[in-house]
């Protein structure tokens, strides 16, 4: 088995490397540098089409994308270790808010922040649309915050779905996000980061 893993700091592969470290599954790291053109190159074309990161390559084949990253490394390293759901309805339920966050969160963090963000040139914000953005977002962290009501994680027991939400909301965190009005979300939020594997990932950042 061999396992490589493309990245770069500061990027949404930190995500990845968060489920790389929670299976503790041995892997070769390569380190790009986006702002010097790496994940342009021919060399990385060929397995990117995309040129971004998160990329592995697990016996000689190509997985991009963070949400089919997560649920591949799941299937293939998790479900032993407790960490992924075996097939059924419960991995179906973590595939959902894996995917829910990539796609029905991703989507409205990305409308929000293309109206509102401060290294936009004036001209390119839109007040009106980031308003009607930002309250798409707030929803969506509503749905997520009543998914959490009475339980430590989104399945009862920790799983990579937690992994990967969790390391969407850091993003929003950083985009300086109100979390305030969503108390089950910050509770859980605190465990997941309270987990050791989330200590090491962020601390080399």
């Amino acid at each position: 088995m061999t396992l490589t893993f493309y990245y770069a700091p500061m990027s949404t592969a930190t995500l990845t490397d968060l489920v790389i470290e929670e299976l503790g599954v041995p892997c070769q790291r390569i380190k790009l540098d986006i702002k010097k053109g790496d994940t342009k190159k021919p060399e990385f074309l060929k397995l990117n089409p995309n040129g971004k990161v998160p990329l592995i390559v697990h016996d000689d084949v190509p997985i991009f994308e963070s949400a089919a990253i997560t649920m591949y490394l799941g299937e293939q390293f998790g479900v032993q270790k407790k960490l992924y759901p075996a097939p059924g309805p419960e991995r179906g339920e973590a595939m959902k808010w894996i995917v829910w966050t990539n796609v029905t969160l991703g989507d409205s963090v990305y409308n929000w922040s293309r109206n509102t963000q401060e290294w936009l040139p004036a001209d390119h914000r839109n007040a009106k649309a980031g308003e009607a953005a930002l309250k798409e977002l707030g929803a969506n962290l509503g749905i997520l915050d009543k998914a959490l009501a009475g339980k430590q994680f989104l399945l009862g027991d920790y799983t990579l779905a937690d992994t990967h939400v969790n390391s969407m909301l850091d993003w929003l965190r950083h985009m300086k996000v109100d979390f305030g009005p969503y108390a089950n979300l910050n509770a859980w939020s605190k465990r997941c980061c309270a987990r050791p594997a989330y200590a090491k990932v962020m601390a080399a950042e």
